[in-house]
């Protein structure tokens, strides 16, 4: 990037982390990082299906990264900035890259979570680009 974080990006940054901390919201981000960790669409509905606290669970996480990384498309929030601080966007989007296309298609809704995919893939580049050896060590450990 070439324009500079402004004190905006951190304040928005920090906003976001103080979203994170609601209960609700911690016991989703709990539930996902250590169980959903599912390599299919099918896999996704037997581990969390409809009505329950799982798939409730799945939703917040998946639509609150979507909503941060929609700040980031949108050009509102600075994306290395956020990069530097903000990984569990790239957990979430790890978890579901190989399911999404699956979860598109079964909502016929060929957007969904597109601002997730978008810089969850920026993300992943700028990780690489970083330190390859510490993106695959990463991996390694969310999957």
């Amino acid at each position: 990037m070439t324009q500079r974080p402004t004190y905006d990006d951190a304040n928005l940054i920090l906003k976001l982390y103080e979203m994170r901390r609601e209960d609700r919201m911690r016991q989703a981000r709990t539930w996902f990082t250590a169980k959903c960790k599912v390599k299919s669409y099918d896999d996704l509905i037997k581990l969390a299906p409809g009505g329950t606290d799982e798939n409730a669970s799945v939703r917040m996480v998946t639509s609150y990264w979507d909503l941060v990384a929609s700040f980031m498309t949108s050009g509102v929030l600075h994306k290395e900035l956020f990069f530097q601080s903000g990984r569990e966007l790239l957990l979430v989007w790890e978890r579901v890259r190989e399911y999404l296309p699956s979860m598109r298609d079964a909502y016929k809704d060929p957007n969904y979570l597109k601002h997730l995919e978008t810089i969850g893939n920026e993300f992943a580049a700028y990780f690489r680009k970083q330190d390859q050896d510490a993106y695959e060590a990463f991996l390694k450990r969310i999957k």
